[in-house]
């Protein structure tokens, strides 16, 4: 430009003043490195900056095509951005995009996200472009876009807190050279990107994650490690949320005199445990909210509902009942999937959501009193159908709904968390009498899937439940359930008390059945408890009751459980003629799995009298039948028997064969315990055997270190209700 300004031909007729304006032409500035800060005290995503990683990289994993769009997807808080963040990072100091890294917030959850001509429009000022010369429609701007990326070495464009794949589709280059790195509550698959989904932080990163920012605030401050147990619990109480973590470490910064405990109790105890998480710039349920608000009110409702569900997981038959409906349940489902307020469960048709969000959804409930009702009377119904296929003998009526017992008991195994959460609701006096006929239902089942500590709090409650309703009947069928759970978990004396009130109950009420059953549960605990003579007494009590109400499967019960008691006692021949009795009886009854432990026991009792091959036989006979009910417990404990008659037989091959076989039974049995002694018969025993035969009590476990004898009896046939 001259700096010279030519004024001929001019007419000037008084004072001239001149003014000149330069200009220079420069590029306008760039923002090609504009993350922000790297999350304080950021932990526990290796597995997940890897996938990141092998996304980002030149060449895309394993040296395939590249991959144009990644999408880190997760619930509010759960740390997107913060790993995102740090990905790119990692990316940029690998050289992956020499060309910058850019960053727009698309703000998708709020009010008034950006728009994707507004986010052109940054990324072009970021690119470098003079506004002037930035388009006014959203599809120029868009080219323009791409044609300055397509000038430009590689560069990684970050688009955090996306709503919609319409919000990015307009960010993407028309090269693979570029990426996109995509955060968002929604999964985004319409886009075709690489789906990186994002879980809470694990028991011990959470535990770091506190450690770590607390100490960036201070380094002396060490309240984590000194109250190690109380910030497992503080992670545990912020859901392993990373959002709600950060939170809790910054109450705690600003509070140097609190102590980890003070903070969890605060949080346990309180009845809004959202509205303590907030640290007065961050809160949980505005971050949640802000995913609430975009529900439809169909949505909405379903959250709320499955917040009030009992258990961790609800399956899509639940939330049918709990709605009322099955119209559009399963789009809300998905709907409320893919903003990741619930996911699917480890059952096919199942669903969670995060402890906090159930917290959050109960928060906002607006109730539904009949739900509750609505489901424990569905759960009544089909807890008694299963429980009555379970039970079923051949020649009576067919059970409802469940054909086989395979399907009644895949039926309980999904359903079995929230089956026991809902016995331990708190119910209105009008369904106490309900719920405690729901818990009856289930102890069969429990006990054969040896869900002992279930057992217990589901008999617990049942008792406590019947107690308060004046539910006398109720009182004396929970009492006998809780009797067997105990005996089960080795709280003998407590058994001995529950089956006494049981007997007790059943006199007041004249039941002599439910008297009978008493006298037989509490034999089989009496003997568990060394004190045999007293077993065998009330064994005959309830062997009489039996007979004078003409109930001929409690009889054939009982035979068997006074015969392990006379086994106990040594009275072998006595033992040996009471299982005699109880296989007939169970032969023509069709009870084909009572039978199966009777064939065991006299198994037993023939091995001690020296009859191997007859022993042999029965072990046999128990073994097929079991298997055929898939009694894998049962299964275990008659090839235990067998594996020790075979090194009593002086075959030590075919004894260890057996050992193993029970261990892997008592595997699938859940019984952990006995699988590791199996296993450890197996690896260990003498090929000679030497000592004392080891007792026989129902069900005593002894080692299998002395004399190789049978595995004791089977547990009493104890009658749950």
């Amino acid at each position: 430009m001259s700096d010279v300004v030519d004024f001929r031909g001019g007419d000037f007729r008084g004072t001239v003043i001149g003014k000149a304006e330069y200009r220079q032409q420069a590029p306008a500035p760039t923002a090609l490195d504009a993350l922000p800060p790297p999350a304080a005290g950021f932990t526990g995503r290796d597995e997940e900056l890897d996938r990141l990683r092998a996304a980002l990289g030149p060449s895309g994993p394993g040296g395939g095509q590249a991959v144009l769009v990644t999408a880190v997807s997760g619930l509010g808080g759960i740390g997107k951005t913060a790993l995102a963040v740090r990905a790119a990072y990692a990316a940029r100091e690998a050289g992956w995009f020499p060309g910058g890294v850019l960053f727009v917030d698309l703000h998708g959850y709020d009010d008034a996200p950006v728009t994707a001509d507004q986010a052109l429009e940054s990324l072009l000022r970021a690119l470098g472009v003079e506004p002037e010369h930035i388009p006014a429609t959203a599809d120029e701007r868009a080219g323009l876009y791409r044609s300055v990326l397509a000038e430009r070495e590689a560069v990684l464009i970050v688009a955090d807190n996306a709503s919609s794949p319409e919000q990015v589709r307009p960010l993407l280059p028309g090269t693979p050279r570029h990426r996109v790195l995509v955060t968002s509550r929604d999964r985004l698959a319409p886009l075709g990107a690489r789906l990186v989904p994002l879980d809470q932080l694990t028991p011990q990163a959470a535990y770091e994650l506190l450690d770590r920012a607390l100490r960036i605030a201070d380094p002396e401050d060490d309240r984590v490690v000194e109250e190690a147990e109380a910030a497992s619990r503080l992670a545990e109480l912020c859901g392993y949320l990373p959002l709600a973590l950060q939170i809790a470490v910054a109450l705690l910064a600003e509070d140097p005199g609190k102590s980890v405990e003070e903070l969890a109790d605060e949080l346990g105890t309180s009845y809004g445990r959202l509205a303590a998480l907030d640290d007065g710039d961050r809160s949980v349920r505005a971050a949640f909210d802000l995913s609430y608000r975009r529900l439809s009110a169909g949505q909405a409702r379903l959250l709320t509902l499955l917040a009030m569900a009992p258990g961790p997981e609800v399956s899509e038959e639940v939330a049918a009942v709990l709605a009322g409906t099955e119209e559009a349940l399963l789009r809300d489902l998905r709907a409320l999937a893919r903003v990741h307020l619930v996911e699917r469960g480890n059952h096919r048709g199942c669903w969670r959501m995060h402890d906090l969000v159930r917290v959050f959804g109960a928060d906002v409930a607006a109730g539904d009193a009949g739900a509750r009702q609505r489901l424990l009377t569905h759960y009544y119904r089909w807890a008694g159908a299963a429980d009555d296929r379970l039970r079923w003998f051949p020649g009576e009526p067919e059970p409802e709904r469940f054909a086989t017992r395979a399907e009644a008991l895949a039926w309980l195994d999904r359903e079995r968390a929230g089956l026991v959460a809902a016995v331990r609701w708190e119910w209105e006096e009008r369904h106490r009498h309900t719920a405690v006929r729901l818990a009856l239902c289930l102890c069969a089942y429990l006990r054969w899937r040896r869900h002992f500590d279930d057992m217990v709090a589901v008999a617990g409650a049942a008792q406590q439940t019947a107690l308060s309703s004046g539910d006398r009947e109720g009182e004396a069928m929970a009492s006998n359930n809780l009797g067997i759970a105990l005996r089960e978990t080795g709280h003998l004396q407590e058994a001995v008390d529950a089956h006494v009130r049981d007997r007790h109950l059943c006199q007041e009420l004249g039941y002599r059945d439910g008297e009978a059953l008493a006298w037989n549960n509490l034999g089989g605990t009496l003997v568990l408890a060394d004190r045999v003579e007293e077993a065998i007494d009330a064994f005959l009590r309830a062997r009489d009751l039996y007979r004078d109400v003409g109930y001929r499967t409690g009889e054939a019960q009982v035979w068997n459980n006074l015969g392990a008691a006379l086994a106990e006692a040594d009275r072998v021949e006595e033992a040996m003629d009471a299982f005699v009795r109880s296989c007939d009886l169970h032969q023509a009854l069709g009870d084909r799995h009572g039978e199966s432990s009777a064939w065991n026991n006299l198994g037993v009792a023939l091995t001690k009298s020296g009859q191997t091959d007859d022993a042999t036989e029965a072990y046999g006979k128990a073994l097929a039948i079991r298997r055929e009910f898939e009694d894998w417990y049962g299964v275990g404990q008659t090839l235990e028997n067998l594996a020790i008659e075979h090194r009593r037989t002086h075959r030590p091959a075919e004894a260890r064969a057996h050992y193993l076989q029970a261990a892997d039974a008592y595997t699938r049995a859940n019984a952990p315990a006995d699988a590791a002694r199996a296993a450890a018969a197996a690896l260990t025993a003498p090929e000679e055997p030497t000592g004392t035969p080891a007792r026989a009590a129902p069900p005593a476990r002894t080692t299998d270190s002395a004399r190789p004898s049978p595995r004791p009896p089977d547990a009493p046939g104890t009658g749950v209700r």
